[in-house]
Parts: structure tokens; C-alpha cells; sequence
């Protein structure tokens, strides 16, 4: 089958309490039920890392961009201290994905993406990051930037990527002080190709599309997935005085 998604690449977390260790670092509850999209943020709340968390017995494997793995083990290593954890890349799993339901579980972040397993690699898949664009979801460094962006600006709270109940984490001021406003500023969206600009992130000429960051009263011709048009009214929603 051509299911794996060449792109990505896991991290293992073993050891002593690893859930407890990955908890107070990261934007969302990985006590909990998994698998959880979440990030590794700056003091500031911006994003550095962004993966999907996925249980392995009393091991976590870290779902994660393939160009950004080692820098994300180094990153973990420095919370790690005196810890009796292992945090190293396991080569011998892959990350697979299909758009149809029979194996694994739903994305995290949207249904609509479909479906994500762990299992050793298969043939690349196909189609995978044309399928996600179109439905408007961002990730890795090259379109979230690398502490560029503010995690809620990268439609975190939308697509599931923080828990605001859990204890604290890495940059959690920041992005609990944004909620509470209830408003956000500025969000990464996908709009048609055209001419890069300051506020672009990344663009895919072969797919006609560009990656921005815009403000929301100049999201312009970006798409709108439904997730997003809600999202966008509540941003722009007259704040009551």
C-alpha cells in the first residue's frame, strides 16, 4: 500500500514517567486519551516544533516533521537534566496515512484529513499535502516559521492542538492570556498562489498555492474551510465595552 508519508519521521520517548516529563512542556494533554496534535513552544508562545503524540505501551512516539526531528531531540534533551529518559529517533516505524477509514485513527486536528497509523514503512504516499492544504491546515517549520508565530495564530485552538485545562507548560502565558481575549489578530492561511510578500511562509507552485500570514480584516482570497469561517466571524466580532 502507499501509505507512508515519507515527510515525517518518529521520535521515542522511554523511560521514567515519559507522559509526565512531555506534559509540562507541551501545548496540549498527553496524560490523556492519545493520539493529540500539540507543540513545543518559545517562552513568548511561539512555535517551534510542532507533532502529533502517539502512545506505544509506557513509550510515547512523537509524530514530527523528518527535517526537524533532530533538532527536536536536541530541543527535548535540554528539559530532559538528570531524567532517566531515552529520546532518540526510531527508524524502524513510519508514519502511514489515508484519506478512506479502515485502519488507524482520525487526524487529530480534523476528521477530514483522515486517517493516521504507525506501523514499519510501506511505498510513499501520494496526495497527502495537497489534500491538507485544500482543507486549510498548516504545519511544520517551513509554513509555521521556527518562534515566529503565535501558536493560536497557527489555528491551534480550532484544530485542537492546546488544552486550556491542563497545568503549565512552555510559553502557556501567552497563549491563555490570547484566549481569554477571545481574539486573534492574525492567522496562517492558505490562498491561491501569487506574488510572495512579506507575510509569506511558504509557497507550492506546483499545487497553486502560498502559505501567509495575514491580519484577519485582510484575509482576502484566502480559503475557508468551514472551520476557519467560524473562526474568522468570532475574530472579527465587534469587542463589547
Amino acid at each position: 500500500m502507499n501509505t507512508t508519508l515519507s515527510d515525517r519521521a518518529l521520535v521515542r520517548l522511554s523511560g521514567d514517567d515519559v507522559r509526565g516529563f512531555l506534559q509540562g512542556l507541551v501545548t496540549n494533554d498527553v496524560i490523556g486519551a492519545l493520539p493529540v496534535w500539540t507543540a513545543l513552544l518559545t517562552p513568548q508562545g511561539k512555535a517551534l516544533f510542532d507533532f502529533i503524540v502517539w502512545a506505544d505501551g509506557d513509550d510515547l512516539l512523537l509524530d514530527a516533521e523528518a527535517g526537524q526531528v533532530d533538532a527536536l531531540i536536541r530541543r527535548l534533551g535540554l528539559y530532559r537534566l538528570r531524567r532517566a529518559i531515552t529520546i532518540a529517533r526510531d527508524d524502524g516505524l513510519a508514519v502511514h496515512w489515508s484519506r478512506e477509514p479502515g485502519q488507524g485513527d482520525p487526524d487529530p486536528r480534523l476528521a477530514h484529513l483522515g486517517w493516521r497509523w504507525i506501523a514499519p514503512a510501506t511505498a510513499a504516499a501520494t496526495g497527502w499535502q495537497a489534500h491538507r492544504l485544500s482543507l486549510g491546515v498548516v504545519e511544520g517549520v517551513g509554513e509555521l516559521g521556527s518562534g515566529e508565530t503565535l501558536w493560536l495564530e497557527c489555528n491551534a485552538r480550532e484544530l485542537n492542538g492546546v488544552s486550556f485545562t491542563k497545568g503549565c507548560y512552555i510559553g502557556q502565558e501567552n497563549t491563555a492570556r490570547m484566549h481569554h481575549r477571545a481574539k486573534v489578530n492574525r492567522r496562517l492561511v492558505v490562498a491561491p498562489l501569487g506574488e510572495a510578500g512579506d507575510r509569506t511562509r511558504a509557497t507550492y507552485p506546483d499545487l497553486g498555492l502560498m502559505i501567509e500570514h495575514r491580519r484577519v480584516e485582510a484575509i482576502g482570497d484566502a480559503l475557508r474551510p468551514d472551520w476557519l469561517a467560524v473562526a474568522l466571524a468570532e475574530d472579527q466580532r465587534p469587542t463589547a465595552v
